[in-house]
């Protein structure tokens, strides 16, 4: 039997998200063990020139609407880039989480074959057969600022480990 799109997308960008939220948890609680605002976590960076926590979380939740709604073949909602505290990013989690299981699986599934556009600037466009923008676009580069925003807490002292990342099956 063959993995369908909806499969290899949206079960695994909802439970990643919902690791996430527990490392939110986690870093308000040590914020609070320690004494200090928590909301110190949003604009902490690995280095001056990398974006901070609250971009790696706004782009990995940009991922999975984008995603997602494209591979359903609907434009994808535009969100404000706007929180300043963990309740905000918290609840753009949810919002993502939400967007994501709102879109039923028959849009997606089949998409594979599906010619993907993504604006990449002014009068640019990359285009991607829709499994490719899956499994070579969409979900490394989730990955990837997911993985910022834990390495970004555990460099704030939060105390997760590896089974925090990958959660529980």
């Amino acid at each position: 039997m063959s993995i369908s799109m909806h499969s290899a997308s949206v079960p695994v960008f909802v439970r990643m998200l919902n690791n996430v939220l527990g490392w939110l948890d986690k870093a308000e609680a040590h914020a609070k063990a320690r004494k200090f605002d928590a909301n110190n976590y949003v604009s902490m960076r690995l280095t001056p020139d990398m974006l901070p926590f609250s971009a790696q979380i706004q782009i990995a939740t940009d991922h999975v609407k984008g995603c997602v709604a494209r591979l359903a073949g609907v434009e994808p909602p535009k969100w404000a880039d706007d929180e300043t505290t963990l309740d905000g990013l918290r609840a753009r989690i949810r919002k993502a989480i939400a967007y994501a299981q709102s879109i039923p699986a028959a849009k997606i599934d089949g998409s594979d074959a599906r010619e993907i556009e993504l604006p990449v600037g002014p009068g640019r466009t990359m285009k991607f057969p829709g499994e490719t923008f899956l499994k070579a676009f969409s979900l490394p580069n989730f990955f990837f600022h997911t993985t910022m925003a834990y390495a970004l807490l555990r460099q704030g002292g939060v105390d997760l480990g590896k089974m925090d990342y990958l959660g529980a099956p």
